[in-house]
């Protein structure tokens, strides 16, 4: 199937995603009267008087708005946020078909970090939680930090936080398949942007003591003022060998590589340089890093990708509707690294051990046990570290 050409077509058809349901009945003058005035004024001055009692008497407990600015959709780059609203629609159709989280779109049309901040700050007493998505780098990270701070309810930015989740799931499995622990590995990320340096910090929060990030230009090295600010600051934990030059010399020896980068910047020759039984992630979308067969041919032991095309899909969609729906369900102030951890291992768990093969280390995105084993594992550690309400 040419999925493009077939997606547009369906899409002329759908005319949306999602749509709004009706919980309550209004057929006649009762119902409308308890739906609606006059009864409804007595929950209004209730939540009045106790704003929390927002999350009981309302869908509000249940309610998740999909953030974009437009500006780094899919691989498309900066296409506006008009552009961006088929992807936002699919991410809440899956939020509500996974977990059966309300989502919604937002597509702000404003590139300014304080309009977003704000925007976002004024919506949020009508949502449980926030899903910041498909927003560029550095920005993201400015928005992202600020606004968990000064809300009290989770906000999470999937392309950052999300795949790094599911990036250390992968590896937690193939880990066990190429008898390597965490502590031991020598790692390499190609891509410094939001997913790469959010997997970059959650690696090093697991365990992981080496892990080496590469950009267009080459190794990220600490000291390098030519980088912007998020890179500089990540360059302080990573590269500690001080290793200079280009992907090719810091993929030399390496155990696992990570790509969330472009198409084809990585060779046999460059794998056949690495660890035995090396560790392969290539998520460049539409086009991998690598071809999954060239990686196995040049000694790749465990191949991941970002396409359902291929065994191995490392995608977002294990994470981010389990994760909400095990905050969302304790009331969660926030989605903290233990959260995220609890959430990795839970997407680990789901691949029994007798199944567990070179060609199988995650559960497929579409296993509905999956997501309530991420949202059973997310609530169990919002509550063990505090940041649960009920």
């Amino acid at each position: 199937m040419n999925y493009r050409k077939e997606s547009l077509k369906k899409h002329a058809e759908w005319r949306g995603k999602i749509e709004t349901k009706v919980r309550v009945p209004v057929s006649n003058r009762e119902e409308l009267s308890l739906a609606y005035t006059p009864g409804v004024a007595e929950p209004c001055l209730a939540i009045r008087d106790d704003v929390n009692k927002s999350f009981e008497l309302t869908r509000r407990w249940n309610t998740v708005p999909v953030i974009t600015d437009g500006t780094a959709v899919l691989g498309l780059g900066d296409i506006g946020p008009e552009a961006g609203m088929p992807v936002m629609e699919g991410k809440c159709a899956l939020f509500k078909a996974f977990a059966d989280v309300d989502a919604f779109p937002l597509c702000i049309k404003s590139k300014d970090t304080e309009e977003i901040i704000k925007t976002v700050k004024l919506l949020s007493g009508s949502f449980g939680g926030i899903n910041l998505e498909d927003i560029s780098a550095p920005r993201c990270f400015e928005i992202e930090s600020r606004l968990k701070a000064e809300l009290d309810i989770p906000v999470f930015h999937d392309d950052q936080h999300g795949t790094a989740i599911v990036t250390a799931a992968a590896l937690l499995n193939a880990l066990k398949i190429v008898g390597k622990e965490l502590s031991s590995l020598k790692i390499v990320i190609n891509g410094a942007g939001a997913a790469g340096i959010a997997i970059a910090k959650f690696l090093l929060s697991m365990g992981v003591k080496d892990v080496t990030l590469c950009a267009s230009r080459g190794i990220i090295c600490e000291g390098d003022t030519s980088v912007n600010p998020a890179q500089q600051e990540i360059a302080k934990v990573t590269n500690l060998s001080h290793l200079k030059g280009k992907l090719e010399t810091a993929m030399k020896g390496a155990d696992v590589f990570i790509g969330v980068s472009v198409a084809n910047c990585v060779t046999r020759r460059m794998v056949a340089s690495m660890a035995e039984n090396a560790i392969v992630f290539t998520c460049a979308n539409p086009v991998p890093e690598i071809p999954r067969d060239e990686a196995v041919a040049a000694g790749a032991k465990v191949v991941g990708t970002g396409s359902s095309e291929f065994p191995n899909q490392i995608n977002n969609v294990l994470v981010f509707p389990g994760l909400f729906r095990g905050a969302l369900d304790v009331r969660a102030k926030t989605i903290n690294s233990e959260m995220m951890i609890a959430a990795a291992e839970g997407i680990a768990s789901c691949v029994p051990a007798d199944k567990l093969s070179p060609d199988y280390i995650l559960p497929y995105a579409y296993d509905k046990s999956a997501h309530r084993a991420v949202a059973e594992a997310v609530a169990a550690a919002a509550r063990r570290t505090g940041v649960a309400r009920i």
